[in-house]
């Protein structure tokens, strides 16, 4: 075997093609973002576990407070709603793995069949969560500390659940939102054809990473607040 044989199969087993992992630069910086994202909701939930685990008795029971459904039921159907709120988003992150499949095959017009699906399941999921807030304030749970509440008052249970509540659901609820923002955009220059003019549709695959993000947190939200 001659040395220029063997230098041309050394190059071809070892240069690891032009982008390394195959992966574009607004892929591998999306992944970045997602991660730092994901210590961010890692810190909230991991607050959520310790003030749980080291709380004295009189913390909330899940099943008493998510036993309904708002407005409608007041008792006898736990875990009926979030179970339809996980369903929607859930199917709407079917409904974007299929737009993104889509635009593998350049379908413009399945692109945006399945975007307009999936902003009407954040759009629905946002709305639930909303109708959720709204009967669980009516029905007292706490919000927050009362900034007139005498000095050496208890902060209960509820209180604490309430906040911790508001703020991870409220937080996750924004990242919905945010995505939404983003799909109606995205759907917008689908429509246009700036993505057939482009000759590819990454641009809804860096979507999809994040909109699978979100479904992928609210798997954690909804174990540790509705199930646990």
């Amino acid at each position: 075997m001659s040395q220029a044989t063997v230098k041309i199969n050394h190059t071809s087993n070892w240069s690891g093609g032009k982008v390394p992992l195959g992966a574009s630069y607004g892929k591998l910086m999306m992944w970045f973002f997602l991660l730092s994202d994901a210590f961010t909701f890692s810190s909230l939930l991991i607050a959520y576990g310790f003030f749980r685990a080291t709380a004295e008795p009189g913390w909330v029971n899940p099943e008493e407070v998510f036993q309904g459904i708002p407005f409608i039921l007041e008792h006898g159907a736990p875990l009926v709603f979030v179970g339809i709120m996980t369903f929607i988003l859930i199917f709407s992150s079917v409904t974007m793995v299929l737009a993104v499949e889509a635009g593998h095959r350049m379908d413009k017009a399945n692109v945006i069949k399945y975007m307009i699906l999936t902003i009407i399941g954040g759009a629905a999921f946002l709305g639930c969560q909303a109708l959720e807030w709204s009967h669980l304030i009516h029905e007292g749970l706490s919000m927050s500390v009362n900034p007139f509440l005498v000095p050496g008052t208890e902060i209960t249970g509820s209180t604490k659940f309430g906040q911790l509540f508001f703020t991870i659901t409220g937080f996750h609820g924004f990242h919905v939102l945010s995505g939404v923002v983003i799909n109606i955009l995205i759907l917008e220059m689908a429509m246009r054809g700036v993505f057939e003019r482009r000759g590819h549709y990454e641009t809804i695959e860096k979507a999809g990473l994040y909109w699978h993000f979100v479904d992928l947190v609210w798997v954690f939200v909804f174990t540790l607040f509705y199930l646990i």
